[in-house]
């Protein structure tokens, strides 16, 4: 009992050291990637800001309110900058951590989640910056009042991107859920299409909620949501039939 109780202390603490060795190199790879950016920070910021500047009236600029926001701002989005250009890594690191444990067919499912999972994260906040920003924006700077000039303050802008790239980006891992949900065999592909117009309603609900107070940008995040929906419904329905197959075999 005592060398059982041993070999499971030592077991957790290898487990735990092993789990801080990933931690430390994805924070490791964070920060050079970090350093490596900060010389581009007000090139990255001035990226980011695009969208918007092209649709402000001839005139009007971003302004600065606060004293350290000229150097904050910038700062900030340059290390959300470096946390997104090295989710793969960390991801790796997590896959390299829990793969020992997995069974081969978990291994094989779990790979290509993570791979699809990214691809799907980093396609949504593309979506965001080049499809939904320039409409946003547009439709935005268009309805304010006369006499009113349009100066909005980096930071405020940074916040407000920042929620929309983690609202796009998250909203686009909807099929990979999806999948998740009838590959489990929590749900059916049967049951989903019965309750598909909640499943509708709700994408607006999200929408309404993760995206400013106007029609034009709650739509472009719902109806996105749908169709990623249906993708994920089609998936399960692949994986639903192909199991139906192997067991009739």
């Amino acid at each position: 009992m005592t060398d059982a109780n041993t070999d499971s202390g030592q077991s957790l603490i290898s487990h735990l050291l092993e789990l801080r060795t990933r931690i430390l190199r994805a924070v490791i790879c964070i920060f050079i990637v970090l350093i490596i950016l900060l010389p581009f920070a007000n090139q990255i910021y001035n990226f980011i800001a695009l969208p918007l500047i092209a649709k402000l009236p001839e005139g009007s600029t971003m302004i600065a309110t606060e004293v350290v926001s000229p150097f904050f701002a910038p700062f900030k989005l340059t290390l959300f900058s470096a946390i997104f250009f090295t989710v793969p890594y960390t991801l790796y690191q997590a896959w390299s951590f829990i793969m020992p444990g997995l069974y081969t067919n978990e291994k094989k499912l779990l790979f290509p989640l993570l791979v699809s999972s990214t691809l799907l994260f980093y396609a949504g906040v593309l979506f965001a910056y080049y499809i939904v920003f320039p409409v946003l924006f547009a439709f935005l700077t268009k309805t304010a009042p006369d006499g009113v000039q349009i100066m909005t303050d980096i930071n405020h802008y940074l916040n407000f991107i920042l929620k929309l790239f983690f609202a796009f980006g998250a909203s686009f891992e909807i099929p990979i859920a999806t999948f998740l949900l009838i590959r489990t065999g929590f749900v059916s592909t049967k049951k989903l299409e019965a309750n598909r117009p909640y499943i509708i309603l709700s994408a607006f609900v999200v929408g309404m909620l993760l995206t400013p107070p106007d029609v034009i940008s709650q739509i472009l995040l719902a109806v996105p949501i749908w169709l990623l929906f249906e993708s994920g419904l089609i998936l399960g329905r692949i994986y639903e039939n192909k199991k139906e197959a192997t067991s009739e075999e």
